[in-house]
């Protein structure tokens, strides 16, 4: 018995981006999808294949920010970093954030929604810019919107389209259990960033509270566990905060978990957010801690921040636009 297709071809043409080639076919027709496809990817983006549009652009030297309006009238943030040879584009998969990071405005007024695959790949067309690496590190959580990430991340690489390689895909996670061990049996060899600000269960508690049902060993385990059935690199991103993960006892656990593993250690400097409880660490802190963590065995690298001064920093995306809305 022939397989009914799962979309309808109305559906197909009123939002294309949503489909890969192959979905697309089977709906439509490779002819028209043929050419739909070099309408999408290889032309300048058309308003009635859109299902967003360009609100504002903030610019820096060497970072964008593009605030994008959203058929319901929700809005997001995506921000573009300048490269020699393209950029680097961070791309958000949430309307606002349901995690609850101490030092993060995306989740400040609360969660909305999820974001279709289609409007997550349509802030890289958008742009209309070169882009060499995608990372999934703006407004949401990306593993709480599983599907529709993993949707988008096959439209991207898609032959017919963007072609876009997978080493050049990150996901940056606070890490979810159940999604990480769904993520490690994926075909998809994608780079990995585990968000974990922590060495104890309590200092995590209290930098990312809405995750405290996750037991920080579990998505230590977890995340070497995909490093290990990938064969690929793992970074741990950690926001030094003083006087809350940067004790000696933190570089011995963190050292215990990594030493000898395939893992990088990110250190990251807080950006400056509405929350003026948080004391930023001065430039000698950072690099002490991260002195005592090389002295422990471990690979470590600080990042260095973007667009801080258009607020389009690591932490500062926001919902401002809806907020302003609700008023």
């Amino acid at each position: 018995m022939k397989r009914l297709p799962k979309y309808t071809p109305a559906e197909v043409r009123n939002d294309p981006y949503g489909f890969t080639y192959k979905e697309m076919s089977e709906v439509i027709g490779e002819n028209e999808a043929k050419a739909l496809y070099e309408e999408l990817y290889k032309q300048l983006p058309r308003k009635k294949n859109l299902s967003m549009l360009v609100k504002n652009i903030c610019k820096s030297s060497d970072t964008e920010k593009y605030v994008y309006e959203l058929k319901d009238n929700k809005y997001i943030e995506t921000v573009f970093i300048k490269r020699r040879d393209g950029g680097t584009v961070c791309v958000s998969t949430q309307v606002g954030c349901p995690v609850g990071c101490i030092f993060c405005e995306s989740g400040r007024n609360g969660f909305v929604r999820n974001l279709t695959s289609s409007e997550i790949v349509q802030q890289i067309i958008l742009l209309r810019r070169k882009v060499n690496r995608i990372v999934f590190m703006g407004m949401g959580e990306p593993l709480f919107n599983y599907d529709n990430l993993i949707k988008a991340i096959h439209i991207l690489r898609d032959r017919y389209g963007l072609n876009f390689p997978t080493d050049g895909i990150t996901i940056s996670t606070v890490g979810p259990v159940d999604q990480l061990k769904k993520l490690r049996e994926e075909h998809l060899k994608i780079q990995l960033t585990i968000s974990l600000h922590a060495a104890t269960q309590s200092a995590r508690n209290r930098i990312i509270p809405h995750m405290r049902i996750y037991a920080i060993e579990d998505v230590v385990k977890q995340a070497l566990s995909y490093s290990e059935r990938h064969n690929r690199k793992i970074v741990f991103a950690y926001l030094l905060l003083p006087g809350i993960n940067d004790r000696p006892s933190d570089v011995r656990q963190l050292a215990k978990w990594f030493r000898g593993k395939k893992v990088m250690i990110n250190l990251l400097q807080y950006n400056p957010t509405s929350n003026s409880r948080i004391k930023a660490p001065q430039k000698r802190e950072i690099v002490a801690f991260k002195h005592q963590l090389e002295q422990a065995g471990l690979e470590v690298t600080m990042r260095v921040s973007h667009g801080r001064e258009i607020n389009a920093a690591c932490g500062q995306l926001a919902n401002t636009y809806n907020k302003f809305k609700k008023k």
